[in-house]
């Protein structure tokens, strides 16, 4: 099976934000809960809290927008175009799984629509944005794939745009880097770029 991450992988951007953006537009009440947003990713920044805890602030804007699964549907009518010719036409495979960062809520609906059969992505809750077990990021990526197909399962080919998902590279016969349209070996990008600091879940 070939897994994928989503944002800047398969997707062009990050849907997260631009989400955000879609339902500051059509959902202008939100807006009150942007001063939060910017404190709790100040302090983020300055590592005093998660990433989990920032997020999770973040997606507070859920409860000023109403019923988020149709929000979502209407979003993805306007967004779906942003997925990767490069996905489209040259790495789609019958079996895909994506595994990613993003709520679960939000990403499950375009794989859905891209007819990906299986989806592992953050639990936040689509009307409070609570997160329902831990942020689906780093070694987590791993131990939600072995839930679903077993401790030992083995990736054909994984595909992602950052060096944080390593541990889903490692457990891969194949890893490759997406940055844009082009694909790079993961090796090659690692040795190039590997000693940058990645942020991790915690302070």
């Amino acid at each position: 099976m070939n897994v994928y991450d989503f944002d800047e992988t398969i997707y062009r951007g990050d849907s997260t934000v631009d989400f955000f953006r879609y339902c500051l537009l059509h959902h202008p009440a939100m807006a009150v809960t942007l001063p939060n947003t910017a404190v709790q990713f100040g302090r983020y920044f300055a590592k005093r809290q998660s990433k989990t805890r920032t997020k999770e602030e973040m997606y507070k804007f859920l409860r000023c927008i109403g019923d988020t699964p149709r929000v979502v549907e209407q979003f993805w009518k306007s967004h779906i175009s942003n997925i990767k010719p490069l996905y489209l036409e040259n790495l789609r495979e019958k079996n895909d799984v994506v595994i990613s960062a993003s709520p679960e809520f939000l990403v499950k609906p375009a794989c859905v629509l891209l007819g990906i059969p299986v989806v592992m992505a953050s639990r936040v809750d689509p009307y409070t944005g609570r997160y329902q077990g831990k942020n689906c990021w780093g070694d987590e990526k791993v131990q939600r794939f072995y839930e679903a197909f077993g401790e030992g399962a083995r990736i054909d080919k994984f595909y992602s745009d950052s060096l944080s998902d390593a541990p889903l590279a490692r457990i891969a016969d194949e890893a490759w880097i997406i940055r844009g349209s082009k694909l790079v070996p993961w090796n090659v990008w690692e040795h190039q770029h590997g000693k940058k600091k990645l942020w991790s879940e915690t302070r």
